[in-house]
């Protein structure tokens, strides 16, 4: 499927390093995404009007305790690698998808930055939202917990445990894994 089929299928793919896009404001970015998903399930939609739209990306700003200044600025153009891990959690609340691949979403990102990106995916997940976390490192953790901890290892899944497995990987690193394999 293209990327857009996939996307309004209900899956949402946040990146390691998300690009910027000068000229194109989060929240011009946000409405064209919300709209073309909502045509996607009906044709005849014309989708949410300004107001409605405004109104809804104020809410989820307000949830997410992000500053509305985010809206008018050029999708992760001069963002802080945790404005735009922000802006991605912004992304995920106002386009609902039923499934996101957060891939290291805590790389490059300070203590503080890991702890509000980790509160706004922990707000999220539920029952009509399943995350899968990519993570080298067990400091995201620390504020999410996984149902599931897997170890991918040569393109396959070598290992399965609870969040102490997390922990495990964290003392002894993966060479250990890599030996009983």
């Amino acid at each position: 499927l293209t990327t857009d089929q996939r996307a309004n299928r209900g899956l949402f793919l946040a990146f390691q390093y998300p690009v910027s896009i000068t000229g194109v404001t989060l929240a011009n970015f946000l409405r064209v995404a919300i709209n073309s998903k909502l045509k996607a399930s009906d044709p005849d939609s014309k989708g949410l009007s300004l107001v409605a739209f405004r109104k809804a990306m104020k809410s989820k700003m307000d949830f997410l305790g992000m500053d509305y200044s985010f809206a008018a600025r050029y999708l992760n153009e001069g963002f802080s690698g945790g404005e735009k891990k922000r802006a991605e959690i912004l992304q995920l609340a106002m386009l609902e998808p039923k499934f996101a691949v957060l891939d290291e979403t805590d790389s490059g990102l300070d203590i503080d930055a890991v702890r509000i990106v980790s509160e706004g995916v922990n707000s999220l997940v539920g029952e009509n939202l399943g995350v899968l976390v990519i993570t080298h490192y067990q400091r995201m953790l620390n504020y999410i917990t996984p149902d599931h901890v897997h170890v991918l290892l040569g393109g396959k899944i070598v290992l399965s445990g609870a969040k102490d497995l997390a922990f495990k990987l964290e003392e002894k690193g993966y060479e250990w894994v890599r030996e009983e394999r």
